[in-house]
């Protein structure tokens, strides 16, 4: 997904639909002389809601435009005639979307099946007519209510990718091609760092053809938990993974060395993210300088080739199937 296709943080306004007014008005008829008030009531105003669609990958439907506002409520009519009510809007955003209230700073919900729904402004109530307000004493009134006004917010959608696992890893330590290898994708791959600008996501099946998804995370680098790099960026695409693939480039200076980075800054953003299940894993067996100072505490893969890579596979499987 190029970089100016993937949006996973904005800011909109959204506002319910206005309630219709009540309707004053009493009955004209030929034979009812002293015909009694048949206003009716206003329609209710258009909710807006936020749906969660399982084909999305972006939020990028909403960078370009940020007011969504439902349609108002009808205004009542004679003879006891309800306004129509105002249509629902419904806002489609991508699995794992997070929506906060802008202005409390308050998680409203999260998005995390396809077809979920959450509502974010509750449109206006309709005014009553006068047909509600006669009595014994009044048997005339010319009152009405007006509607309600629609509920306005500005809400904040945040999306945290759903992925099964996440490939993380110092630039260039060929996450990319290890997705492709896994998954049969064809993203972007250059022998140079920060190749990937945008979190990369593919789907494989099990032996038993279940689904799950894999993400590669763009390149981590050392202080990227303080905003260095496109780290901190999207980490929190990290937080939602069921396992987390740790992959070193074994050609390096000192593998261990780039293992603990990754470490350090996975615990500075979120010491709950190395209680995850990892795999460690050394990239680029098929080249002379590769070494793997882990041992058997690690598995040893060539992306590039696919040595190793069954092995990975299994490894995968096996985690998530406990």
């Amino acid at each position: 997904m190029k970089k100016e296709h993937f949006v996973d943080y904005v800011k909109i306004k959204v506002k319910g639909g206005n309630g219709g007014d009540g309707c004053i008005s009493f009955r004209r008829e030929k034979y009812v002389p002293k015909g009694g008030p048949d206003g009716g009531d206003g329609g209710r105003g258009g909710n807006v809601y936020i749906e969660g669609d399982e084909n999305l990958m972006t939020l990028l439907d909403y960078k370009y435009k940020r007011f969504y506002k439902a349609e108002d409520g009808e205004n009542g009519k004679g003879k006891k005639m309800h306004g129509k009510n105002g249509e629902d809007i419904i806002l489609k955003v991508p699995l794992g979307t997070i929506i906060i209230d802008a202005k409390k700073n308050k998680v409203i919900g999260e998005i995390i099946k396809d077809k979920e729904r959450i509502l974010v402004a509750k449109g206006g109530k309709g005014g009553r007519g006068n047909a509600h307000f006669a009595s014994p004493t009044n048997r005339t009134p010319r009152i009405c209510e007006k509607g309600k006004k629609g509920e306005e917010k500005e809400i904040i959608l945040e999306l945290k990718t759903l992925s099964d696992v996440s490939i993380i890893g110092l630039p260039n330590s060929g996450k990319t091609t290890l997705l492709n290898r896994l998954t049969g994708t064809d993203a972007k791959t250059a022998p140079y760092p920060f190749t990937t600008l945008t979190p990369n996501i593919g789907v494989q099946r099990d032996n038993k053809f279940r689904r799950y998804t894999i993400c590669d995370v763009p390149g981590i680098i050392e202080g990227a938990s303080k905003g260095k790099g496109l780290g901190l960026k999207f980490l929190r695409h990290i937080e939602r993974s069921k396992i987390l693939v740790f992959l070193i480039d074994g050609t390096t200076e000192n593998p261990k060395k780039d293992y603990n980075i990754l470490l350090k800054e996975l615990k500075n953003y979120n010491p709950l993210l190395l209680e995850k299940k990892r795999i460690l894993v050394i990239n680029k067996k098929d080249i002379e300088s590769f070494k793997n100072p882990f041992k058997e505490d690690a598995l040893e893969i060539s992306a590039l080739t696919g040595e190793g890579v069954q092995k990975l596979k299994e490894k995968l499987e096996e985690f998530l199937n406990e």
